[in-house]
């Protein structure tokens, strides 16, 4: 089983491509090669394949990553699944991962939510999906200040606040106060569980 994340750039159209393009790439050629394991195509979507394991923290860390951009927002499917044929090119590989992930984009783009998982079991799926709904209240709005911090502590998890305080170039109490108006706590939580309940599947 692989996990699937399907995504378009909210607000592209009024910010400079340069400004998220090449930070979205160099994010995801953390994770591997692209186009085998991530790709970027039609201007503004994306589409990248993980383990189950690691879904929940991918979304969070380009979640922050494009928040941390002037007016830019992310749209994000995710999909639980299979996958019955590995192409050279992610966008031709194939399996219920791919399916999932690709039909959930398009009903976010109608409901007005920024983040959905589907996988193939109904119940799984409305539990996660009400503790999304819940989690974006928060995550739709992060500054970008806190945004720059999130991803940061999401990439670097041995990081300490004094470490983020002299890269900021602020005081280690501020790094503390955004943590928590973050809920940064809750969030390693929520991945746990995250994790937990998909790993039952």
């Amino acid at each position: 089983m692989i996990a699937v994340i399907t995504g378009d750039i909210i607000n592209s159209q009024h910010a400079e491509t340069e400004v998220w393009i090449n930070k979205l790439k160099n994010l995801l050629e953390k994770w591997g090669s692209a186009p085998q394991i991530w790709e970027i195509y039609r201007g503004d979507e994306f589409q990248l394949k993980c383990s189950i394991d690691d879904v929940f923290w991918h979304f969070l860390a380009i979640k922050s990553l494009i928040k941390s951009q002037e007016n830019l927002d992310v749209r994000i499917a995710i999909g639980i699944g299979e996958e019955n044929f590995s192409s050279e090119k992610i966008t031709e590989s194939n399996g219920s991962a791919y399916v999932n992930s690709g039909r959930l984009l398009n009903d976010l783009k109608s409901d007005g939510h920024t983040v959905s998982i589907k996988t193939s079991n109904d119940s799984v799926d409305r539990d996660l999906n009400m503790l999304l709904k819940w989690a974006s209240k928060d995550f739709d709005n992060w500054t970008m200040a806190t945004s720059e911090i999130i991803h940061e502590m999401i990439m670097n998890q041995d990081i300490t606040q004094e470490d983020l305080a002299k890269k900021f170039a602020i005081s280690q109490s501020s790094i503390s106060q955004r943590l928590k108006r973050a809920n940064y706590e809750l969030i390693v939580e929520t991945n746990q569980y995250f994790r937990k309940k998909i790993s039952e599947l």
